[in-house]
């Protein structure tokens, strides 16, 4: 009989409050922020959690958020360089754009919302249309990942007489040092600047439109001007013979530090620019008008005719005061438009900044403007910029409004134990000891703590016990949230701690080489009051000294052996009441990190550095197996524990099964007895540190570098090994297939232009938006099947058709029966079709197609046919059209059996679309009218109501008074 086991699946990670990977947006009230491969939408002043925006299936990390102009839709994108389109509101995904090979680093809506630009890692930049969900199309120029995207629309003096809208221009960065200027309509580079000596990091362009500031890696901040006139006219030579540019160099600003600038953000209704060009604060930079400028310098010449004054009378020489009266004529320059303000100091490293779109009503009466900061230490703050006063003495300070730091570790979670219900979680991280309620998944209880390295709940499962680098052992109360004992445990870190199945004894094992036995003595809460809550404290018993650091300790579950693992890759097992020898387990090449005692106190697993987990018999020390478990270091290991309450309804045996996490981000559920891997869990986006298993054997809980707490639930769903086996090699199948298919370098010998081993290094600059995921492969081969079927369904009635006309048939003989899926759905052959391309993404459409055989586009070329003679979902069928006809010209061409399919396609497709041109024409002459009718209406309105100044005062009065309205039950 194949063995079966239980499924485990992922449920939700907690303790993320941001995760570094992506900026964050702010609209002044809710931050929508990167957690790993979701994104969290917070309501920073409640510190309250609104929802998660999770795709279950999708692993990939979120590197990039950007918000449309239509307020409700958000495009996320992720390290697999997929960019999905969320609606805020219902929380889900509206569309998924598949078009780049590496991770997503810049995106950018258009004014409207109605296009969307992505660049990569993968140098390549991609205009999305978001209406019809397609790419339009892909530019390659840049040599290295895009940092930043600005769509600028090209406004002229001269009016123009044209009425279609002018597709506009895209300006991109770098880090192969360069900012290139994109004219969209013809889908080409105009120009090209080297705008800085190294990598440019940050770019941002005015709300006019008129000047571009880019960041250095070198910490360098440049201004250019754009050249409206220039971008207009096209490009054209001017008189000298050379080709116009429309970027121009001003001038270098100056920065308070010499760092990357990581980012240039301006305000989007206030004058205040902000550049990040420090890890840990962001410097606030006021835009002045032109008018301010000049009133600045006069004053300063004013300053300056008083000096001069005072030292002629004084009798002193003043060549000094005449150079800066110069100066002080000088024109305007940026620096003095753009001067230095405030920094914004955060209390950890900035990993993203952003404006409030729209202040609070606190923040706007004062006239302050809010600034929002992610930090990398899984944090997020909101600053108060004050408004500029005229007072010199005070140098204006922003101070820190919101801070949202609880539900989160701000280190790698180190250590987790469960209570022994299971209802309670500790999670422990360098600085911050962390309880959570595991129905909730909420942090309860927030404790401050050293660098904690282990840690275990005492019997009773009111304390917290914690051992730290330092070599103490801390207990904390959880009820009163208070550390209530600290005990100088050891002279090094305290590596491991373990409480004796009996609840009476408690273990440690530090780097001093000592082996530490505690009594728990009991001791009441408050002093005075006999009958309050008894509270545990450790009493030191004896000491087992060992000749290495000791890196694990153990209790067997029978309470008669003690297994300590050393630094020289042995275990040695003791008698624990008479500390006397009893084996050495030896095999390891490199130290031991964990180990694990069966619940039968039978078997024994170490697991080490060098990525093995040994599996060994406690009756004679010898080795059963030694499994290559991971492909890192093995961190952790644990048995399961089976719940006691359904062993004992149902007479079940204790298993043999255990979980191993490890650096290689995975966490593995392993079969002792049969030496099998059960399954493979993959979630977390760091080295996987610590792993606790529930009592009752219902689930197991991972704690990472990625500062995140993982829970994977026992399902009631059946595994069986060679269908996971199977299931894996179609992943990785699929996965290979896809990548073949979206490789550049062509075969040898297959003709195409750099086939021959000699790359062609000069890529079209535009080329078409493609790229094949297992989904567009899967949605091909509906496409295929659905025709297969129709065509043989539509052959056997045709057949039917030509016996009976011949006379070979009988008029009585029924006709074929249909196909069964036909029948089911109730679809004409041709219907069927097309309700398999409809269901078919838009996203993923094209892709699909591109899976087709030739034969198949013949085939489906007649059905295409059909649709157009009928009227069924033009706008679909066109679009199939146009993108078959591009893609298989050549081939069309040369088929003569086409020309039979395309004439008649030529003329239902005509018609139709005519209907649909003359439909839309007509409506549209509608609503202008309306248009028309309604601002006669406005302006004649205007005109009749002749009003004196007191009536309009009376009119702005009376608005400003509360009306009483009468509400009728």
């Amino acid at each position: 009989m194949v063995q079966t086991y239980l499924k485990h699946g992922p449920t939700e990670a907690f303790g993320l409050v941001a995760s570094a990977s992506s900026n964050s947006y702010y609209d002044g009230k809710f931050a929508y922020v990167p957690a790993l491969e979701d994104v969290l939408v917070w309501d920073v002043k409640k510190g309250q959690m609104l929802s998660m925006w999770h795709e279950s299936g999708h692993r990939a990390e979120v590197t990039y958020i950007a918000r449309s102009p239509q307020k409700d839709t958000f495009a996320v994108g992720y390290a697999d360089g997929s960019v999905r389109l969320w609606s805020a509101s219902a929380s889900s995904v509206l569309a998924t754009f598949n078009g780049h090979k590496k991770a997503i680093t810049a995106l950018a809506f258009d004014e409207a919302g109605t296009r969307l630009a992505s660049g990569s890692q993968d140098t390549d930049l991609i205009l999305w249309d978001v209406v019809a969900e397609a790419g339009m199309f892909r530019l390659r120029g840049h040599r290295d990942q895009i940092t930043a995207i600005q769509f600028v629309s090209a406004v002229s003096s001269v009016p123009s007489t044209s009425t279609s809208r002018n597709p506009g221009f895209l300006l991109t960065s770098a880090k192969d040092t360069l900012l290139k200027l994109w004219d969209i309509s013809t889908q080409h580079c105009l120009q090209t600047v080297v705008a800085h000596r190294s990598e440019v990091w940050s770019m941002a362009v005015d709300a006019e439109q008129k000047l571009i500031f880019t960041g250095s890696g070198e910490g360098e901040m440049k201004t250019w001007r754009i050249d409206h006139e220039a971008m207009a006219a096209g490009l054209h030579e001017n008189e000298n013979g050379e080709v116009a540019r429309m970027i121009y160099p001003i001038m270098t600003l100056p920065l308070s530090s010499k760092h990357r600038v990581s980012q240039i953000t301006f305000h989007p209704t206030r004058p205040y620019l902000a550049v990040q060009s420090h890890d840990r604060s962001v410097e606030i930079f006021r835009i002045r008008t032109e008018d301010e400028a000049r009133k600045k310098q006069a004053r300063r010449m004013k300053r300056a005719k008083e000096k001069k004054e005072q030292a002629k009378a004084k009798g002193k020489a003043a060549e000094q005061e005449v150079a800066e009266d110069d100066s002080a004529n000088a024109d305007i320059t940026l620096l003095d438009l753009f001067t230095p303000y405030l920094v914004v100091r955060a209390s950890g490293k900035v990993r993203s900044f952003d404006f409030a779109d729209a202040e609070s009503s606190a923040a706007a009466a004062k006239g302050n403007a809010s600034i929002f900061l992610a930090l990398a230490n899984n944090a997020l703050e909101v600053y108060s910029i004050p408004q500029p006063t005229k007072s010199k003495e005070d140098a204006p300070e922003a101070t820190r409004l919101l801070s949202l730091d609880l539900p989160g570790h701000r280190a790698d979670v180190r250590t987790l134990c469960l209570s022994s219900d299971d209802v309670l979680l500790a999670s422990a991280a360098n600085g911050s000891l962390k309880i959570w309620n595991m129905k909730t998944l909420a942090c309860i209880r927030t404790m401050e703590c050293g660098y904690a390295i282990c840690s275990t709940f005492l019997p009773g499962d009111r304390q917290v016990a914690v051992g730290t680098k330092a070599g103490e052992i801390l207990v904390y109360d959880i009820a009163s949230s208070s550390l209530i004992d600290t005990v100088k445990a050891h002279a090094a870190a305290v590596w491991s701690m373990h409480v004796r199945a009996d609840g009476e004894a408690l273990v440690s094992g530090s780097a001093d080489k000592d082996v530490k036995f505690w009594e728990f003595e009991q001791k009441p809460a408050d002093s005075e009051n006999p009958h309050s809550a008894r509270l545990l404290s450790l009493v030191h018993v004896r000491t087992l000294k060992m000749t290495e650091d000791v890196l694990s300790v153990r209790y067997s579950p029978n309470g008669k052996l003690l297994a300590v693992a050393l630094l020289d890759s042995t275990v040695k097992v003791f008698y624990q009441d008479t500390l006397k020898f009893f084996l050495s387990l030896y095999g390891h090449k490199l130290p031991v990190l964990s180990m694990d005692i069966s619940p039968d106190s039978k078997l024994i697993v170490t697991c080490s550095f060098d990525k093995n987990v040994k599996i060994w018999g406690l009756d004679f020390g010898d080795c059963h197996k030694s499994i290559f478990a991971h492909d890192e270091s093995v961190m952790q290991v644990a048995f399961e524990q089976s719940d006691a309450r359904d062993g004992i309804a149902s007479g079940a045996k204790q298993t043999h099964y255990f979980w191993t996490v490890g650096k290689d981000k995975m966490l593995k559920y392993w079969d002792g007895d049969k030496f099998e891997l059960i399954q493979k869990l993959d979630g977390h986006h760091g080295e996987v540190w610590a792993l606790a298993v529930s009592h009752h054997g219902k689930f197991v809980v991972t704690g990472s570098h990625d500062k995140s707490i993982r829970v994977w639930e026992k399902l009631d769903e059946p595994l069986f090994l060679e269908e996971e086996r199977e299931r894996e090699m179609e992943m990785l199948y699929e996965t290979g297939i896809a990548d073949t298919l979206n490789r550049e370098d062509a075969p040898i010998g297959s003709g195409a232009p750099d086939a021959d081993g000699v790359p062609n290094n000069t890529p079209a600059e535009v080329t078409a938006v493609s790229k094949q995921t297992t989904e567009t492969l899967m949605a091909g081969e509906k496409i295929i099947e659905a025709l297969e079927l129709a065509d043989n369904e539509l052959a056997t009635l045709r057949e039917y058709e030509e016996e009976k006309t011949n006379g070979g048939l009988s008029k009585q003989i029924a006709p074929p029966p249909r196909n069964q899926v036909l029948a089911a759905y109730d679809l004409s052959p041709e219907e069927y079709v097309l309700q398999v391309v409809q269901r078919i993404s838009g996203t993923a459409l094209y892709d699909a197609l591109l899976v087709l055989p030739f034969g198949k586009v013949v085939s489906l070329m007649h059905y295409l046919n059909y649709w157009a003679q009928r009227e069924w979902n033009l706008i679909l069928t066109s679009r199939i059209i146009f993108f078959l006809l591009k893609t298989h010209h050549h081939q069309i061409v040369a088929n003569r059996v086409m020309r039979t399919a395309l004439i008649p396609l030529r003329k239902h497709l005509r018609e139709g679309l005519r209907k649909q041109k003359d439909t839309l024409s007509y409506n549209l002459a509608a609503l202008k009218y309306i248009k028309r009718q309604s601002d006669a209406q406005l302006t004649a309105e205007f005109y009749e109501e002749k009003m004196d100044e007191e009536k309009v005062r009376e009119h702005i009065a009376d608005g400003k008074k509360r009306k009483r309205v009468n509400i009728k039950a």
